[in-house]
């Protein structure tokens, strides 16, 4: 589990080729919340949840399946590359952005840029499929970014780029066409699949969403 809080910029020393999956070797360029790594722990690349395979002081090896590399922009990633990394949560540690599970839903598509003052804002485009997870004023993870969304509708949402995010993360990439991984609130995934069910049930609550139907799911 991760926040969306960005540590540090990394960099793609090697990638690896292994059949259809891919090994990578990163250091960070901020290497203090790295340290004291252990094999077999998380670290969130572009968004991506992927498993330490070993490391040394200054670089650590991750593996990205198939699938992985599928459903993510991953595949992408070449030697000098500077994704965003993010090491996993511990129990206790305080939670500055939204719980992000490094799970990602689609690759979203960069539409439209324009500064506003000192910000920017982004309209992302993603499939309809996803729509009901994903709420204005409700939290969004953009290549492993906990941003608030601005203004949400069935195919696109608009969020708001500050200084300190555009300069720390890869969002100072972000051009018209570019593909960044989108991860909804897990939240809204629940919600949306408790509703989905009970609307498939049968009996006077299909296809209506109503106080009754809340109570019953734990909602209220």
């Amino acid at each position: 589990m991760f926040t969306g809080l960005i540590a540090s910029r990394g960099k793609v020393l090697e990638v690896v080729c292994l059949g259809a999956d891919r090994r990578f070797q990163l250091a960070a360029e901020d290497p203090v919340p790295f340290q004291n790594l252990e094999n077999g722990e998380s670290i969130a690349v572009n968004g991506a949840c992927l498993t330490v395979e070993e490391h040394s002081r200054e670089t650590f090896w991750l593996y990205a399946s198939a699938e992985t590399l599928a459903k993510t922009t991953l595949a992408t990633l070449s030697r000098a590359a500077r994704p965003n990394l993010e090491r996993a949560l511990r129990l206790g540690d305080r939670l500055g952005g939204h719980l992000v599970t490094g799970h990602v839903d689609c690759v979203a598509k960069i539409l439209h840029a324009e500064r506003t003052g000192l910000s920017t804002r982004f309209t992302i485009g993603f499939p309809r499929s996803l729509a009901a997870q994903l709420v204005a004023k409700g939290s969004v993870a953009l290549d492993g970014i906990s941003l608030t969304i601005n203004s949400c509708e069935a195919e696109t949402l608009m969020v708001n780029i500050i200084p300190e995010t555009y300069a720390r993360t890869t969002v100072a990439e972000w051009r018209e066409g570019s593909q960044v991984n989108l991860e909804t609130d897990i939240l809204g995934k629940y919600v949306s699949r408790q509703l989905a069910l009970a609307q498939n049930d049968s009996g006077k609550t299909r296809g209506r969403v109503d106080y009754d139907l809340l109570m019953r799911h734990g909602f209220l």
